[in-house]
């Protein structure tokens, strides 16, 4: 066993300083690692979570730009009728001119025929990409390094957002095939990211690092869901293409210029970090890996369990942010702007639980008021069954305009709890593998989006029809109520499974073997 590790902490000049005493011996690799209690935010392993936020954010910008530019792009939209708003209170001056801003916005960009099950294939065609270069990007970086593979993937990303709206005057068929491609380019970006970790986060700042770097895609998703309708209405839907993809360019160039695979290997790092860093994570350290363990993996129920809450949580995420602002378009009766600043709301509450989630882990780990695998179960408990039971109740709510929105902020939030749960698993389970196990839990996870997105484009086919012929709004709400109770027995599916057989010591077959040479 190691002796304890010793902190001394001092404040110094606007800043926090850490001076760091450690007494260390060699470990075996089935040991419990030991890190100092305390970290410092003005430390480059947390300007590197920064960075890496503001990848996170501008990939989810790029990709749920379609989501709140269709709603103007499509022709179905201009039929709203506004005797048909259903307000309370306050909200009758939000709602009052919401006909006038989609009819003024008509006359600024093309309109397309895109029926709900054509938009169902675009919205999942960028999942397609993304899956199938999942598992293969994620090997590839921890072979050649992340930084060049996550870079390429984030360029390649915002030059094809920059071309979207050339691609839809050509046809729905370019569209699909941009997305796609698109999808792929972030597969690449979205899995390296543990490769870095892996040899970057101390053991007792993973929730918090991970945190940081994560809480970009809901950042992400609350700016674009906010702007991108008032850019519409401004300048036009195309521009919320161009200036995002324009802002990923610029995120590449920062990219490439802070990001470094390694601690060993950055300029600007200060020794005692690169010191607390590597001595906290020598015990998991990568070697060279000859072959990956299929067959092990495979039986390995924990594993499976991590695979199993990714599908569930992505399940019903995919439907958030893919379908809000339709939902809030169609079943509340809002404009395109209005509609895009409160799908944005959800959105900021799921940046705030998964920051404050990360800090709240790592506070119940550090002072050892709950074991490992208890923290994990713990959140992902949170983050599959209070989102259920939200969406449950959704469809009950539909004529509180209040609830509804306070249903559907709580969803996203209580959702990214998780992140503080299975989504980080695989660097307890297996560090050694954690980018190429990444890839395959994305994996489940965006089959699980594609699944849902498309399910989801049939069961509310008929909202097109809601809108011109009201006389079957009963039947919307009915798709609209399968859509979330197919979403919760899903979410319940995953949770049991994960309490069942999820673990967080690290498995044999992931373990360091110790050559011995004479």
């Amino acid at each position: 066993m190691s002796k304890p590790v010793v902190v001394k902490v001092i404040w110094g000049r606007g800043k926090l300083c850490h001076k760091v005493h450690i007494t260390h011996q060699r470990n075996k690799m089935d040991e419990k690692p030991t890190t100092r209690k305390g970290s410092s935010f003005c430390s480059l392993r947390y300007a590197l979570a920064l960075v890496m936020h503001f990848s996170n954010f501008t990939m989810i910008t790029q990709r749920v730009s379609l989501s709140i530019a269709i709603i103007a792009m499509v022709n179905s939209t201009q039929h709203q009728d506004p005797a048909n708003a259903s307000t309370e209170g306050p909200v009758v001056d939000l709602l009052s001119n919401r006909s006038r801003g989609i009819k003024d916005f008509s006359t600024r960009a093309a309109v397309y025929q895109w029926s709900t099950e054509t938009q169902g294939v675009i919205f999942s065609s960028i999942s397609y990409g993304i899956i199938l270069t999942l598992i293969p990007s994620g090997y590839l970086a921890g072979i050649f390094g992340a930084k060049q593979i996550l870079g390429a993937g984030l360029l390649i990303s915002s030059l094809l957002t920059l071309i979207t709206p050339l691609a839809a005057d050509f046809g729905v068929i370019l569209v699909i095939v941009i997305r796609t491609v698109q999808g792929m380019a972030q597969g690449m970006a979205w899995t390296g990211q543990f490769t870095i970790w892996a040899k970057w986060a101390p053991p007792l700042e993973r929730s918090k690092l991970t945190s940081i770097a994560g809480s970009g895609a809901a950042f992400g998703s609350f700016i674009i869901l906010c702007v991108g309708g008032l850019i519409s209405q401004a300048l036009g839907w195309p521009f919320i293409f161009y200036i995002f993809g324009s802002i990923g360019c610029v995120c590449c160039v920062l990219w490439f210029t802070v990001i470094y695979d390694d601690p060993m290997h950055h300029p600007c790092i200060g020794a005692r970090e690169k010191e607390h860093i590597t001595s906290s994570v020598v015990q998991q350290s990568s070697s060279p890996r000859r072959s990956i363990p299929i067959k092990a993996m495979v039986r390995c129920l924990p594993l499976w369990a991590i695979f199993m809450g990714f599908f569930s949580h992505f399940w019903l995420c995919t439907i958030i942010i893919t379908y809000l602002p339709t939902y809030i378009s169609t079943v509340l009766h809002v404009n395109i702007r209005d509609s895009g600043v409160l799908s944005s709301l959800p959105f900021i509450a799921a940046s705030s639980c998964t920051i404050l989630g990360g800090q709240m882990a790592d506070f119940l780990l550090s002072r050892n008021l709950l074991s490992l695998i208890t923290v994990r179960k713990l959140f992902s408990s949170l983050g599959l069954l209070l989102p259920s039971l939200c969406a449950v109740a959704l469809p009950f709510v539909t004529s509180s305009y209040i609830a509804t929105i306070a249903l559907l902020i709580l969803i996203p939030g209580t959702s990214n709890l998780c992140d503080s749960g299975f989504i980080i698993n695989t660097l307890d389970v297996a560090p050694r593998y954690a980018s190429f196990l990444m890839g395959i839990s994305r994996g489940f996870g965006l089959t699980a989006g594609i699944i849902s997105s498309t399910t989801t484009g049939f069961l509310i086919s008929q909202v097109g029809h809601v809108i011109e012929h009201l006389q079957v709004a009963g039947d919307s709400e009915s798709g609209w109520r399968n859509v979330f109770f197919l979403s919760a027995a899903v979410n319940m599916f995953g949770l049991i499974f994960y309490l069942i057989f999820g673990q967080a010591e690290i498995q044999n077959w992931a373990k360091e073997r110790t050559l011995t040479r004479l």
